[in-house]
């Protein structure tokens, strides 16, 4: 568990304590006056080239998640700038064409207590065209079961994709990537590319893009901007690119 999580629940634990402490049912709350701040933090950063290169040449030692499978997410990840999470947790009618664009559409299932962290969160990522031509759209008619991405279980947890995770953490750790370099690491890859792209590309694409709440938060972008174009956003997504070495050969 990382020093965030750590922390998120002891500040949770302390809230319940203090009212437990206030009505003279414990005699302290045990939970409050820890420093998380004795360790360096790791920032995470983007993937290089070479990075990129190492880690598609890597042999894959993982019993748990079958190669395809993780290289599969890792490549959407990559040309989408989606979340781990939101990619394993696509059903397949998550999958849909929007003004003649197919797209992968993030939000909640009622079926299911798994939701986009932030209301700008629930979007619509349109389809890479790297995506098309590796055969993501085929995933919907050839893929068992309800879920898009096949071949990935949900731990006890309830997080489908969490064996995944660790899978490739060992997988870079084995490679010998720094420890800023994660799978999130893709997030940041896009978000610093898209932001490097150009003035055609705007910056409240990128963000609604990502799923990010408006950089900008004039009166136009948080009243009047409701809505950004499926082309836009295609326009957007089509601005991330990589070298012929990065995701050779991977097809569905």
């Amino acid at each position: 568990m990382s020093g965030k999580s750590v922390k998120n629940h002891m500040m949770r634990l302390s809230t319940l304590w203090n009212q437990l402490h206030q009505r003279e049912l414990v005699s302290r709350n045990p939970w409050t006056g820890w420093n998380f701040e004795n360790g360096q933090k790791t920032v995470r950063r983007s993937w290089t080239a070479k990075e990129l290169a190492l880690l598609a040449s890597a042999s894959w030692h993982s019993t748990s998640v079958p190669e395809h499978t993780c290289r599969l997410v890792t490549l959407i990840a990559a040309y989408s700038g989606m979340r781990l999470g939101e990619i394993c947790t696509l059903r397949k009618e998550d999958l849909q064409t929007v003004d003649g664009i197919p797209c992968f559409l993030i939000r909640p299932h009622t079926e299911t207590s798994r939701a986009p962290k932030t209301e700008a969160g629930t979007r619509m990522v349109p389809v890479h065209s790297k995506l098309v031509d590796a055969g993501v759209l085929a995933l919907k008619d050839t893929t068992d079961g309800p879920y898009l991405i096949p071949r990935l279980k949900i731990s006890k947890q309830g997080i489908r994709g969490a064996a995944l995770g660790r899978a490739f953490s060992l997988l870079k750790t084995r490679i010998g990537l720094p420890a800023e370099i994660t799978f999130h690491s893709f997030r940041h890859t896009v978000s610093t590319q898209l932001r490097n792209a150009g003035a055609n590309i705007r910056e409240v694409w990128i963000d609604r893009l990502l799923g990010h709440e408006a950089t900008h938060k004039s009166q136009g972008t948080t009243t009047y901007l409701t809505s950004i174009s499926t082309a836009n956003l295609r326009q957007t997504v089509e601005a991330i690119s990589y070298p012929e070495t990065a995701f050779a050969n991977i097809t569905i």
